[in-house]
């Protein structure tokens, strides 16, 4: 390794030449001067602030989603609009992609109008998506044979840390690779951590949130429990933060409507993460356990409960809403 400093987006942190495919270290550090495009697709509730952070970070960019609607709000913020994420790889050579699921992530990447139909050489593509392992693995496999370099970094920290710009990516590729994001990925997070090879990343991301789920179930158990007994809801979520209960949920994102401002539980469970995509990822951890053969029983319950929840019609609600079927104010 070469020591050496990349200053990008009012950060400084070691640059590290790459003996891996593909020497991106110091072509990243060009491109941060000369203001090249970035290319970003999937602009939902994640990846609108994320994109948002790039603008105001001072990156072009060159966006693309299935609503127009969500390409006319970047737009009016300074953004490029696309018509296709083919149109996008043929505009830019760092890409950064944050989808639903492993189908949109196939169709966007190897899809007749997918980035790899037109990725230069060289290019850097960055999926923020949480898919399975497997799929990360199989994009990169078809990005190499392009000539392209195909990172897995999803992230952890919801819809508040995307708009705060302080989002932990979870990174799999060659160290040498993770150096090569980081331009990027620290003006949208303040964490970047290399958790092993291609797919690593997801993994990590899958198990994070099946710990998630099971965390606000039982956050929200203990909540019902608490107010059953006569307990004010917000003095029992203050004793469980300085405690040894605490938990995330706990902490920063209440289930319970009305202890915490701007979380979703308080907005009728708007916004945030929506309850569809905890119980697709909870389906991914099960499949990884079966898999490997893990016994995950409580990640089993949470993902039969999540799905008990989407039968309610619940699925576009936050997750937190798990609250409500517990809490028996559902309707049948």
């Amino acid at each position: 390794m070469v020591p050496s400093v990349l200053a990008v987006c009012g950060r400084v942190f070691p640059k590290v030449l790459s003996h891996g495919r593909i020497n991106l270290t110091t072509s990243v550090s060009r491109r941060a001067v000369s203001q090249v495009p970035v290319g970003f697709v999937g602009l939902g509730n994640m990846g609108s602030n994320m994109a948002n952070n790039l603008l105001t970070k001072g990156h072009r960019l060159v966006v693309y989603d299935l609503y127009p609607e969500a390409m006319e709000a970047m737009a009016s913020q300074g953004a490029i609009t696309a018509q296709s994420p083919a149109e996008v790889a043929d505009q830019c050579d760092r890409i950064i992609t944050m989808l639903p699921s492993s189908p949109h992530v196939r169709e966007v990447y190897a899809g007749k109008k997918g980035i790899l139909s037109t990725a230069k050489t060289g290019s850097l593509l960055i999926d923020s998506s949480t898919i399975d392992p497997s799929v990360s693995q199989e994009m990169s496999k078809l990005a190499e044979a392009k000539g392209a370099l195909f990172i897995d970094a999803p992230v952890s920290g919801g819809v508040n840390a995307a708009k705060a710009g302080t989002l932990t990516f979870m990174v799999g590729g060659k160290e040498s690779e993770v150096s090569a994001v980081q331009e990027l990925l620290l003006c949208m997070g303040k964490n970047v951590i290399h958790c092993g090879g291609i797919g690593c990343g997801e993994a990590a991301k899958i198990c994070n949130n099946m710990m998630l789920a099971i965390s606000m179930i039982g956050t929200s158990e203990t909540m019902i429990l608490g107010q059953k007994l006569g307990l004010d809801p917000k003095v029992l979520n203050q004793i469980l933060n300085v405690s040894s209960g605490k938990t995330w949920p706990s902490e920063v994102y209440c289930p319970v409507p009305g202890v915490m401002p701007n979380v979703p539980s308080s907005n009728d469970y708007e916004g945030g993460f929506g309850a569809a995509l905890m119980t697709k990822d909870l389906g991914l951890a099960q499949n990884a356990a079966t898999h490997t053969g893990s016994p995950t029983p409580l990640g089993s319950l949470a993902h039969q409960i999540y799905r008990l929840l989407l039968n309610h019609g619940l699925g576009q609600k936050d997750f937190s809403v798990i609250y409500k079927l517990i809490e028996g104010k559902v309707a049948k």
